[in-house]
C-alpha cells in the first residue's frame, strides 16, 4: 500500500521560507512522476512543481525562481523549498505520485492534473502572512 505523508506546513510572514517534505512509503517502482499540488480557499487546486525519476523539473509560472522540488532516493522522500514567500502562496498543499509510464506520451510536467496521479497524501497547510 503505498502511502504519501506531507509535513514542513506552518504560518511565516512574507519573505520567509519554508521546506515541505512528502515521505512516500509502499512505492515499489523505479520510475515515477511526483508532484506538489495547492488549493486556496475558494480557488482551483492547481500544480505548483513536478519532477519525474530522471531528474527533470517543471514549475507553475506563479512560484518558478522560488521553489524548488526535489527527490532524496535513499530517503525517499520528496520536498519542496519555498522562498520568497508571498501571502499569495497561502494554500493547502498536497503531494502526489504515480507510476512514470510514457508510453502514450510525457505527461510529467506542469501544468500537471492532479487526477493523473493516484498516490496522495493528506496536505499540509502553509499560511504566509504581510
Amino acid at each position: 500500500q503505498v502511502q504519501l505523508v506531507e509535513s514542513g506546513g506552518g504560518s511565516v510572514q512574507a519573505g520567509g521560507s519554508l521546506r515541505l517534505s512528502c515521505a512516500v512509503s509502499g512505492y515499489t517502482y523505479s520510475s515515477y512522476c511526483m508532484g506538489w499540488f495547492r488549493q486556496a480557499p475558494g480557488k482551483e487546486r492547481e500544480g505548483v512543481a513536478a519532477i519525474d525519476s530522471d531528474g527533470r523539473t517543471t514549475y507553475a509560472s506563479s512560484v518558478k525562481g522560488r521553489f524548488t522540488i526535489s527527490h532524496d532516493n535513499a530517503k525517499n522522500t520528496l520536498y519542496l523549498q519555498m522562498n520568497s514567500l508571498k501571502p499569495e502562496d497561502t494554500a493547502m498543499y498536497y503531494c502526489a505520485a504515480e507510476r512514470g509510464n510514457y508510453t502514450s506520451g510525457y505527461w510529467c510536467y506542469v501544468p500537471l492534473a492532479f487526477s493523473l496521479l493516484r498516490y496522495r497524501g493528506q496536505g499540509t497547510q502553509v499560511t504566509v502572512s504581510s
